[in-house]
């Protein structure tokens, strides 16, 4: 009797762990980082537009804790909301969210130097900052640094004036990322950094927008929107490309309006909703953030 009770009782873990992978699995589908461009969206709005700098910390910290902050261009979010705690006297994670921040920062050149006085206020000095920045450096992916350095100077040959060459070397780059898509995953800035060997400068943008007549185009625009949904890729560099492609090569209306100074008219309202699927600011917000920033 005893035997047959211990029998029915085996399945109960099993059910157990069934239920735990079936949540982490849903957990994982869930962290959709479009889903965290549009919260960044609607808590800088809030910041810029209201000033409620103690209401935009308490969101930013809860929409941290379920995803690893990115620091997009601009926005600069999870470095707005360091230094709004610091000034608020708000916890914010103290030296431990300094040491992830430092990471967002070392791919623009001397951006961290800004912040000198505040990570000494949390006891990590300037000669810490540049080692982790040399050690952030190191941990590059070396092969895509070197590929992507070649890449970038192959793409400006001749300021692109020749299209012999400018179609040869398109066609390169194409199966380089396409490659790199295959055996890498995205090459985001913190996989090669923005500038390469002989200080090339990486921006990724630009490579794609070359990429519109392609014939890899529709792999990189379905590749490219899921990397946007693991948060590797940028929402720009992808609206940027499909915008392009759409205008000159498909002859239509760009989706997400990601060229400013275009002087046909566009339905805004259909291109702020094109934008939130991706995760992009409405247009006006942009444009705020643009002059903001000058």
């Amino acid at each position: 009797m005893k035997r047959k009770l211990a029998q029915k009782q085996l399945p109960i873990p099993n059910i157990l762990s069934l239920l735990v992978i079936v949540f982490l699995l849903f957990s994982c589908k869930t962290k959709d980082y479009i889903t965290y461009y549009n919260r960044v969206n609607e808590i800088d709005s809030l910041y810029r537009k209201f000033n409620q700098p103690e209401e935009v910390i308490k969101q930013y910290r809860v929409l941290f804790k379920k995803y690893a902050p990115k620091n997009q261009e601009r926005i600069e979010e999870y470095e707005t909301y360091i230094t709004l705690a610091d000034k608020h006297q708000k916890n914010f994670g103290g030296k431990k969210s300094l040491y992830k921040l430092i990471p967002l920062l070392a791919p623009y050149e001397d951006s961290y130097q800004k912040h000198y006085e505040l990570f000494e206020k949390y006891g990590i000095d300037s000669t810490e900052v540049k080692q982790r920045i040399a050690d952030w450096k190191k941990g590059l992916n070396k092969r895509l640094v070197d590929s992507f350095s070649i890449a970038f100077t192959r793409d400006q040959a001749e300021d692109r004036k020749d299209p012999q060459l400018r179609e040869v070397n398109d066609k390169i780059n194409a199966k380089l990322l396409k490659w790199t898509f295959e055996n890498y995953g995205y090459p985001s800035v913190q996989k090669i950094g923005l500038i390469g060997n002989n200080d090339v400068f990486m921006p990724m943008h630009p490579l794609f927008s070359h990429m519109i007549d392609a014939e890899e185009y529709p792999y990189f625009k379905m590749k490219m929107l899921e990397y946007i949904k693991s948060g590797d890729c940028n929402p720009k560099d992808y609206a940027n490309m499909v915008d392009r492609h759409d205008l000159q090569i498909s002859k239509k209306e760009m989706p997400y309006g990601s060229y400013p100074s275009y002087t046909a008219v566009i339905d805004t309202a259909k291109v702020n909703r094109n934008r939130k699927t991706i995760g992009l600011p409405a247009l006006k917000r942009t444009s705020i953030n643009k002059k903001e920033t000058k």
